[in-house]
């Protein structure tokens, strides 16, 4: 692992009624991901103790690579869907490797 890689925590609340409609549309955004020029790792993780808790954690190479992964069309086609299934909006933080 690089010093340099740009971690990212993506953190997203399905409406209680509509959970298995946000893991689809999320779960749709990882082959494509894991595909893209810079991606390390692209896990989405579920909350065991709160299943409308829906979590990516992304290992990318530079800034560049996430800007541009943020910019895809698969990414834009899924958010376009989400915001009438989320509880508020997504929580995105994007880190950098201290120690």
């Amino acid at each position: 692992m690089s010093e340099n890689h740009i971690r990212v925590v993506a953190r997203f609340s399905a409406k209680p009624e509509r959970i298995e409609d946000v893991k689809r549309i999320l779960t749709d955004f990882v082959a494509p991901t894991r595909g893209e020029e810079g991606c390390i790792t692209y896990d989405l993780l579920q909350n065991l103790n709160n299943p409308t808790d829906l979590t990516f954690v992304e290992e990318w190479t530079s800034e560049a690579a996430l800007e541009k992964h943020l910019a895809s069309e698969h990414i834009a086609r899924g958010r376009a869907l989400l915001p009438e299934l989320l509880d508020g909006e997504g929580d995105i933080q994007i880190y950098k490797l201290i120690a």
